[in-house]
């Protein structure tokens, strides 16, 4: 295309070589109230116009110079080869004149704003939701069902379902699983016993009324279809409803059961202040009640009096205990006062004791230090007598090897005496004879 191109020149070659020679590719119908179309792509979402004005100044990617330079530099030989420094002609030419800021391309704008997009992705956690268009006519309330339709099944949703429908989007932890829903069956899981939570979830799945198909078990998780875990926690509210209104039954139950009680209590108890007011009202009016009025107060009184008596009497008692008890209290201060001397006694008895046995621990290691300090010079001693013995041996030795070479030499000059005197008897002889 480059560099003689323009934006006619591309249109052309596009109809050129696309125009009636495939389905996507058509020339765009004039519409009012729309952007000016040059050529049109049937996509599987619908039809979509384009315009080219500017098209291929958009999409021109220059190359920048100092990449060049780094990639001519590479250690790679093929990278490096594709880049090779340019002439030293060109550089004359340009004149030391410097390039500016390489101009940002479409297609390098869209990868910095997708790697910007992916960087937020990744540094957060999102929820996305699908917008759709419910009609074109912008009128509220009104959906129109193919247009929805065709939109979830362009934006890839419908297929999303299928293959979640397929899979098993939904997972949860064994001991997640157990804990959650364990109040389904409970019975099934033994209180008091280790169970293993792959095996606890197994046989908790198996007791509950639901397609079996509908989940698998993985090493650490079970896996569910879509909808399941849904139906789970239906019945998992629905027993925990159950439980929960069976529970403030019971309660209710006690606390009216409870409450029945105090009712017969103070029932029975108003029947009995009832019957004895009763029985009060009948024999009021006896002439033996009256009588009984009458003596009651000289009972009381005669009551008093013998309870006097006794008062004192006991107070006679008491008095005579009271004085048994300060015998028995001066007694206890004397032996008291026995005891306290005597124990100081014996504190004093302790306290020489345990100078005396200080001493004798001082003496005792005195001595030790002392032991310590002779056996110190024993040994030192004993190491010099050690080493003065050898020394001797060494020295007996010695003079032992002395004494033998000495008589070797004695020997030797015996010998030599012997021959000096053989040879001046020679000499003699000689002599004579010379004479």
């Amino acid at each position: 295309m480059f560099p003689k191109s323009s934006d006619t020149t591309f249109k052309d070659k596009l109809y050129a070589q696309h125009l009636g020679k495939t389905k996507a590719f058509e020339k765009p119908k004039p519409a009012k109230g729309k952007a000016e179309a040059h050529f049109s792509l049937v996509h599987y979402a619908g039809t979509v116009d384009y315009n080219i004005t500017g098209w291929l100044e958009k999409n021109k990617d220059p190359l920048n110079d100092s990449v060049c330079q780094l990639y001519g530099k590479s250690g790679v030989k093929i990278l490096a080869a594709l880049y090779p420094p340019p002439p030293p002609e060109d550089k004359a030419k340009k004149g030391g004149k410097k390039k500016g800021g390489s101009m940002q391309t479409v297609s390098s704008q869209f990868r910095e704003n997708l790697h910007k997009l992916m960087t937020n992705l990744r540094s957060t956690h999102p929820h996305f939701v699908r917008c759709l268009i419910p009609n074109e006519s912008k009128t509220p309330g009104l959906m129109e069902n193919f247009l929805v339709i065709h939109q979830l099944r362009c934006n890839g949703v419908l297929e999303g379902i299928r293959i979640c429908r397929k899979g098993f989007p939904s997972r949860i932890i064994y001991a997640d699983f157990k804990q959650r829903y364990k109040v389904l069956n409970a019975s099934v899981i033994p209180e008091g016993q280790f169970m293993d939570n792959k095996k606890a979830s197994e046989k908790l799945l198996g007791s509950i009324d639901v397609n079996h198909e509908d989940y698998k078990f993985g090493h650490t998780k079970v896996f569910f279809k879509a909808g399941l875990l849904g139906v789970l926690e239906e019945m998992r509210d629905e027993k925990l409803a159950s439980l929960v209104g069976m529970v403030q039954a019971l309660s209710r139950g006690f606390l009216m059961r409870r409450e029945f009680s105090k009712m017969m209590e103070r029932r029975e108890s108003i029947y009995a202040i009832q019957y004895n007011i009763r029985s009060f009202m009948n024999v009021k009016t006896w002439p033996w009640m009256k009588l009984y009025f009458k003596i009651k107060p000289l009972l009381q009184s005669a009551e008093t009096e013998k309870e006097l008596a006794n008062m004192k009497e006991n107070y006679e008692k008491m008095k005579t205990d009271l004085a048994k008890a300060l015998s028995t209290k001066k007694q206890m201060e004397e032996k008291l006062v026995a005891l306290t001397q005597e124990k100081n006694d014996l504190a004093l008895q302790v306290a020489s004791e345990g100078e005396s046995l200080n001493d004798a621990e001082e003496r005792c290691e005195g001595l030790i230090k002392s032991k310590i300090q002779q056996e110190a010079k024993l040994k030192e001693t004993t190491e010099r007598l050690e080493d003065e013995e050898e020394i001797n041996a060494e020295l007996t030795a010695k003079k032992r090897k002395l004494e033998d070479e000495c008589s070797e030499l004695k020997k030797d000059i015996d010998d030599l005496e012997l021959t000096l005197a053989k040879v001046e008897k020679e000499k003699h002889a000689t002599e004579n004879k010379v004479k």
